[in-house]
């Protein structure tokens, strides 16, 4: 039998706050529709972070997105057979199972992966000295897109560093051949998004200027 002598008993504020959902917002028709099946709109890649909710951000309900969330919101390059084959399953269920009709790398201000890769680059530091197991190996992903940042002073280039992250993302979603194939035959868009927290701005990425314009 599998040892669960460190697992605790849901927080008595979280069950609270599910109880109060279940009575007050569960919507019986809506869930008891998607329980046969679902048919998202669109798959977003987005950032772990707490501060960033897609479905808020669009106010769409349960079942509009397949949602993947990672570290600073990458898609590393294509690699078959990878020994870590999480975000590449995602987006292969996605395209091929799911067949969604658009595909969303969101980025976000101020985030953790995109300044914590920023020093590393900086700095000169290797992934294994980042000072996390794993974290700094998955920031490799994102550590091209400091070669192509722009913007005087940190805070500039740090955005612009989040900027170059979703579009090198929506770079390394071409090599994947069914993303490639979906997209070549009209059946998938890809699209770039970047979210400013504070004043909850959006902007999206406009592919005949390559910059990211107010939504």
């Amino acid at each position: 039998m599998t040892d669960i002598s460190s697992v605790s008993l849901l927080p008595d504020a979280l069950a609270a706050r599910f109880k109060a959902w279940r009575q007050d917002g569960f919507d019986e028709a809506h869930f008891a529709e998607m329980a046969n099946g679902q048919s998202p709109m669109a798959m977003v890649i987005s950032c772990c972070d707490s501060r960033v909710q897609s479905t808020e951000i669009f106010d769409v309900p349960a079942g509009s997105f397949f949602i993947h969330r990672n570290i600073a919101n990458l898609v590393p390059p294509y690699q078959s057979g990878s020994d870590a084959p999480g975000t590449a399953s995602a987006l292969e269920y996605a395209v091929k199972a799911l067949k969604v009709p658009h595909l969303i790398i969101m980025g976000h201000s101020a985030c953790g992966g995109v300044q914590a890769c920023y020093e590393m680059c900086e700095n000169d530091v290797a992934a294994e000295d980042a000072g996390f197991e794993f974290v700094g190996h998955w920031l490799e992903a994102l550590r091209p897109a400091h070669g192509r940042i722009s913007g005087e002073g940190e805070a500039a280039r740090l955005i612009s560093m989040g900027h170059e992250g979703v579009i090198g993302s929506l770079d390394n979603l071409m090599g994947y051949p069914f993303i490639a194939a979906a997209v070549e035959a009209g059946a998938l868009s890809l699209h770039g998004l970047w979210h400013d927290i504070g004043p909850g701005a959006l902007y999206a990425l406009n592919p005949e200027t390559g910059t990211f314009e107010a939504v």
